[in-house]
């Protein structure tokens, strides 16, 4: 733990002539057990070497910027976007590299022996700066295993002068993807951070209990940094809460979409606390689910500190998420200044609550939360819901069954319409979801997908009216054909007893399966029920009147109004995603598909006017009128995807990775070897939008799997060869990294039970990707890995992501596997790719000048890589 004295004693000093010179000291640790985890310590900071490839900016140039200053107790987002803007000046800030192990670390240690120096009396700030080595298993993106050695974190906690026994965590990360400037994902938390701290600081009331402040350094690299901390830090024992900030989008406001597991009083101290609240419970089960391909530190807290926590996210603009264009000048100061508020507000309940040190107490339940407009939330028990939900399941079928039974010798008769205008409904529904999914497929099928992705008004244009149109065809013929001389006034009545009764059972079903979203039939079965029991009269009045339509509209306004606000918040979170959701989803049809249902929940209580109107011709006319016109004009391209404004970019995402792979045989012989740039579009259109640009990429060089090596012989950076099953391969010459990998075969050994123990040496770059693949008649059975039981990926091979930080040791391993007595063509395929993320070893010439012919709307993120395949 590094605190007092003088500031230099801080900082982490480079020497360009001893850059690439030193070698790093042999570590002490090693494997431990069958875990093989190894905990890196806290110790002293050390000269580090200096990489190639650091920016123009300087530590002290950064420095002579300060932040503005502010008011003592209030939140400056001026002040914090001082350190967004020197933070972001650095460039990118990949795990590693000196941006990231060594400017960034300085500046944030410059600034908080600045906040410190400030701070009043009432308060103690202690400093840490952690570089832990260890490893542990995720099921994310279908299933891996993680190793980082020496990755950096920043650790700072405010207390009591007196100290406190119990703490809060807020968790920031500072590091960023390759190629991008991360400025909201996640340098602006790291500044909302810093200036909370400093806020804190200077407040002459002392705090209960303390707030520990991590900015970790490997958050990118699939949830690292938090791991070490968590785990291994002597201060992650006293927390007893935390706050995770994160982003999936550029500014905007903050969404509160993870909270517990359990633990109410959390969301409680949300309500209270946040000035500016943005919430749902809705949100939280969509993101638990998986569907999208995302996660956070809160799973890392949650999973191995089994700690409670509360995770928020910028949402908004999600295009330029993880791209170039993610730049502080995009970051409005009003996101800053109310990210801030909200925070300190919570942070400062927290540390001062009773129920901090007593979480334990208060662990158990869920709690269904939202917020109306903005303005505030509305959060209760999950309990509380679950009665208030079957209660009002109850009365809705009381009404329903008392609707049927009168008269009683109609009720078979009266059931029968119930339950013939029930299955209509749905059966429009159904019909209506086909229809528009055909639409879909046809628009996929013929290359014009993502039409609407810069244009979102298409995708209502074209899918909106088509699924507005289809719901009231089927109704239209029903009511020609089926219900030829029925009254109307009665069919009106039916059919919204029908709704009535769909979402009733919806609210039963959820409520069983417990889904704290089923509010949302709540609001839809009780706001309708008590409109129609006050204007029942008008409900058997001939035509819908003016008063009857105002009155109905009146009633129904609370939830239309709630569910247009959450259709905003989902299409705002999803649509962004679906640029870089994969090859092998077509985003139409699942864009298509949510459109539909929004479609039919809005119109599910307008279905009876269908009936009660003389005529909807007219309306079936201009929304068929509509959605052929725009049909045709999706048809025709004159809706292009994407964009290069740059105001409001919506760019392609496309990696390359200039590879040279060499694929050797039991002997240690190179029987194949090749080399090519690697290309991956991240969205369905794969490069169909490039090769007019770039003529040499197009299907013709569509890459093979290469079926006898693990994923396929390709040097995936993450397992996600599910999502991406169409890539190509452009050959290219060889290329010779400065710093090439070093595999090496420490020892074979033979152990009980047929079992066969291989050990393995690799020093390399800073990010290794490692695969493996037991041949036939072998198990993998244990390794020095995780919790040392191997965990396999989607597809059955196993996958190893490896990074590191600066004065790594060579990476240390063994895997132990089960093999028949007779194993000639050996027992495992054994394959390791180097990543070159930084430096001069990143962008081979070849690679460069294939991506300045890439046009302007993409973004192109391009380094170098080596496979090496081998049998043992």
């Amino acid at each position: 733990m590094e605190r007092g004295g003088d500031t230099g004693g801080w900082r982490l000093r480079a020497s360009a002539a001893q850059r690439d010179r030193r070698q790093p000291p042999p570590r002490e640790d090693a494997d431990r057990g069958t875990g093989g985890k190894k905990r890196g310590g806290r110790r002293p900071l050390l000269p580090l070497p200096e990489a190639r490839g650091a920016p123009l900016v300087s530590h002290r140039q950064l420095l002579s910027r300060p932040p503005a200053a502010a008011g003592p107790r209030d939140f400056s987002a001026s002040r914090a976007r001082g350190y967004l803007d020197n933070i972001t000046a650095i460039g990118p800030r990949t795990v590693g590299s000196p941006e990231n192990e060594v400017l960034a670390v300085n500046y944030l240690l410059e600034q908080i022996r600045g906040i410190e120096r400030e701070s009043t009396d009432a308060h103690k700030i202690s400093v840490d700066i952690q570089r832990p080595t260890g490893s542990f298993s995720i099921d994310f993106l279908g299933g891996f295993t993680s190793y980082y050695a020496n990755i950096t974190n920043v650790v700072v906690k405010l207390e009591p002068r007196n100290g406190a026994e119990h703490a809060v965590l807020s968790n920031c990360h500072f590091d960023s993807v390759p190629n991008t400037p991360g400025a909201s994902d996640d340098a602006v938390s790291c500044a909302v951070m810093l200036e909370i701290l400093n806020t804190l600081s200077k407040s002459s009331e002392s705090l209960q209990h303390a707030v520990i402040f991590l900015f970790n350094g490997a958050e990118e690299n699939i949830l690292q940094a938090s791991h070490g901390f968590i785990t291994q830090h002597e201060w992650a024992k006293s927390i007893r809460a935390f706050i995770n900030l994160e982003a999936a989008g550029v500014g905007g406001k903050e969404l509160v979409f993870q909270t517990g597991p359990e633990n109410p009083w959390l969301v409680q101290a949300y309500v209270v606390a946040a000035k500016h609240p943005f919430a749902s419970v809705v949100a939280q089960e969509i993101f638990q689910s998986g569907i999208i391909p995302a996660d956070t530190d809160f799973r890392i807290y949650r999973d191995f500190g089994n700690v409670p926590g509360i995770d928020l996210a910028f949402i908004e603009n999600g295009y330029i998420y993880h791209t170039e264009y993610d730049t502080s000048d995009r970051i409005l100061t009003d996101s800053i200044q109310r990210a801030g508020d909200n925070i300190l507000a919570v942070l400062k309940y927290l540390a001062t609550s009773e129920k901090l040190a007593k979480s334990f107490e208060y662990r158990h339940g869920s709690v269904v939360f939202f917020d109306i407009l903005g303005l505030f939330v509305l959060a209760y028990p999950a309990r509380v819901g679950t009665i208030m939900n079957y209660i009002t399941a109850a009365v809705a079928f009381f009404y329903l069954s008392k609707k049927v039974l009168q008269p009683k010798p109609r009720a078979v008769h009266n059931l029968k319409k119930l339950l013939t205008a029930f299955s209509l409904t749905l059966t429009s529904w159904v019909c209506t979801l086909v229809a528009v999914l055909m639409v879909a497929m046809f628009v996929s099928i013929i290359g014009r997908a993502l039409s609407w992705y810069t244009h979102f008004y298409v995708s209502v244009s074209l899918y909106g009216t088509a699924a507005a149109a289809m719901l009231i065809l089927v109704h239209m013929l029903a009511k020609k054909f089926f219900y030829k001389n029925v009254n109307e006034q009665h069919l009106g009545d039916v059919f919204f007893d029908a709704s009535l009764m769909i979402w009733s059972l919806a609210l039963a079903v959820m409520t069983k399966m417990g889904l704290c979203s089923a509010f949302i039939c709540t609001l839809w079965v009780a706001f309708p029920l008590l409109t129609k029991l006050i204007i029942h009269k008008e409900f058997s009045q001939k035509g819908a009147t003016i008063k009857f339509i105002m009155m109905y509209m009146l009633g129904m306004f609370v939830p239309y109004l709630y569910m247009l606000y959450l259709s905003w918040t989902v299409f705002e979170m999803f649509t962004p995603v679906m640029g870089r959701s994969g090859s092998e989803i077509p985003p139409d049809m699942v864009l298509a598909g949510f459109i539909v249902i929004f479609t039919m929940i809005l119109s599910s209580y307008f279905i009876n006017f269908i009936y009660l109107v003389k005529s909807t011709k007219t309306t079936l006319v201009t929304l068929t009128t509509v959605f052929v016109v725009t049909l045709i004009l999706v048809c025709s391209g004159i809706f292009f995807p994407y964009s290069s404004d740059a105001a409001n970019p919506k760019p392609k995402r496309v990696f390359l990775q200039h590879t040279s792979r060499r694929f050797h045989d039991l002997d240690g012989n190179v029987v194949k070897s090749d080399s090519g740039i690697w290309i991956n579009g991240f969205d369905y259109n794969g490069i169909s939008h490039i090769t007019p640009h770039v003529p040499e990429i197009n299907d013709t060089i569509r890459t093979p799997c290469e079926e006898q090596a693990p994923f396929c012989g390709l040097p995936w950076i993450l397992p996600v060869h599910f999502m991406f099953r169409k890539n190509w391969y452009l050959p290219a010459p060889e290329i010779l990294p400065r710093s090439p990998i070093q595999f090496k075969l420490l020892s074979k050994q033979l152990m009980p039970w047929n079992s066969v123990r291989l050990s393995f040496e690799v020093s390399g770059p800073s990010h290794m990707s490692l695969y493996v693949r037991p041949r036939a008649g072998s198990a993998l059975s244990r390794w020095s890995l995780g919790d040392g039981i191997p965990v396999a990926s989607l597809g059955g091979d196993y996958f190893v992501f490896y990074s590191r930080g600066l004065h790594a040791a060579p990476w240390r391993f063994w895997v132990e596997l089960t093999a028949p007595e007779k194993h000639s063509d050996g027992i495992v395929s054994l394959a390791i790719a180097a990543h070159y993320f930084f430096g001069e070893d990143q962008k081979s010439p070849q690679l460069y000048a294939l991506l300045e012919r890439f046009p302007n709307w993409t973004f192109s993120s391009g380094w170098s890589c080596t496979y090496d395949l081998f049998v043992f």
